[in-house]
C-alpha cells in the first residue's frame, strides 16, 4: 500500500520490524504524564501488544509501518485490534499505538498512517475507529481533532490511600 503522494510507503509489519517497533517506544511517553504513569510503565504494556500482534497472538490486529520509498528506512508505524463497543457490542478498529520516528515529525506520516488504518477498518467492514488519548499529550490530540476524530467519553480517576484495616463492604 502507498499513500497518495507515492513519497511514502505502508506495509504490513513483519517479524523483522520487532528492533524497529520498540525503538519508538519512548515517543509514546514524550509529552508531559500525569504524575501516577511512568515512561517505563507505558513502553512495557506496549511492548508487550507489539510482540503479541507480530506473533499472531493477537488476533484481529494489524501494524503498518511507514517508510521512505528510497532505501526503505522506517519512520512510523501503527497497531490497531479489534475491539467491541461497549452498549452495542458492534466490532470495530481501535489504534492502540501510533509512534512517528522524532525527525520524520509534521511531514503527514501520522496522518498517513492513520488513513492507512481506516482503511484496514473500513475493508473489515467496521463503520469506526476509537483510540485513547492522555489528556495532557496535545500534540496526539491536535492530531485526532485535525483528523475528525470526535471525544466520546472522559476517563477521570482518582487515587486511592491505602486503608489501615480492611472493612467489610457495605
Amino acid at each position: 500500500m502507498t499513500n497518495q503522494d507515492s513519497s511514502l510507503t505502508i506495509r504490513p509489519a513483519r517479524t523483522d520490524d520487532e528492533p524497529f517497533l520498540v525503538s519508538l517506544l519512548p515517543r509514546l511517553a514524550d509529552f508531559p504524564l500525569p504524575a501516577w504513569r511512568s515512561a517505563d510503565e507505558i513502553a512495557n504494556a506496549d511492548r508487550q501488544i507489539l510482540r503479541d500482534s507480530l506473533t499472531g497472538a493477537l488476533l484481529h490486529s494489524v501494524i503498518l509501518v511507514a517508510e521512505l520509498p528510497s532505501g526503505g528506512e522506517r519512520i512510523g508505524y501503527v497497531l490497531a485490534t479489534t475491539k467491541h463497543d461497549y452498549f452495542t457490542r458492534t466490532a470495530h478498529a481501535h489504534v492502540e499505538v501510533l509512534a512517528v520516528d522524532a525527525a520524520a515529525e509534521r511531514r503527514g506520516i501520522a496522518r498517513a498512517l492513520m488513513d492507512a488504518v481506516e482503511e484496514w477498518a473500513r475493508r473489515r467492514g467496521y463503520r469506526w475507529v476509537t483510540l485513547n488519548v492522555f489528556d495532557t499529550n496535545a500534540r496526539a490530540r491536535a492530531l485526532y481533532d485535525s483528523l475528525g476524530y470526535d471525544r466520546e467519553t472522559i476517563q477521570y480517576r482518582k487515587g486511592l490511600a491505602a486503608a489501615r484495616h480492611r472493612s467489610s463492604p457495605a
